[in-house]
Parts: C-alpha cells; structure tokens; sequence
C-alpha cells in the first residue's frame, strides 16, 4: 500500500502547475528549434540548387573553352582567330572595311515638314 501512495505522490508532483509550465516551456523551445531548422533546410535546399545550377553553367563553359583550345590547335582554327580579331588577310586577298561616315550632311526640316499642320495644309499632295 505503501508503494501505492508514493507513485500517487509522484503522479501529483508531475500534475502540479508549475510542472506543467515548465514541461510547456520545453516543448514551445523544442518547436521553436524544429522550426528555425526547417527553415535552415529549405535556405540549404534553395542555395544547394543555386550552386548545382552554377556548376552545370561552369561545367558548359568548360566544354566550349576546351574546343575553342583545340580548334587553337589548328592551322585553321588560328586563321580563323587571326581573322576574326585582327582583320588580317592571306597574300592575295583584299580586306574590306566598311565605315560609316560621321559627318553626313543634315537635311534642313521646314516648318511644316511633319505633324497635324503639314497634313492639313498639305493633303491634297
């Protein structure tokens, strides 16, 4: 019997308020932890996709500078560079330079040149 009431007791002692608050305190922190590290999950998550995709763009740059190199590689591949930057021409070739002039003559304007006035005045030309 004896052992009876000393588990009533404890069973009184964990019901009690202050108890209970305390046990409540621990279990709003324990949420509030859960919380703040799913939400460190998901920013993982978000930056881990963020990194992959630069990786792939990294990845792809990569190919593309490694055929440019062995194209480099190459007596037309350095041709075709001297060419394209240089504006260089093998013996027998003529270049072509197309430039277009600065200081093209201005067509004066009228006064009636354009709008509403020159259509009204003008509408039957």
């Amino acid at each position: 019997m004896r052992n009876f009431q000393q588990k009533s007791r404890l069973m009184k002692a964990l019901e009690s308020k202050p108890v209970l608050i305390i046990l409540g305190i621990f279990i709003l922190i324990f949420a509030w932890n859960v919380f703040g590290f799913w939400s460190r999950m998901e920013e993982t998550s978000k930056n881990k996709k963020i990194i992959e995709d630069r990786v792939d763009a990294l990845k792809v740059q990569k190919e593309k500078l490694a055929s440019d190199i062995n194209s480099l590689n190459t007596v037309e591949g350095k041709e075709k560079l001297f060419r394209e930057n240089f504006g260089l021409a093998k013996e027998g070739e003529n270049l072509i330079i197309v430039v277009d002039d600065k200081n093209q003559p201005e067509v004066p304007k009228t006064g009636f040149s354009s709008g509403f006035w020159s259509k009204l005045f003008f509408w039957r030309k």
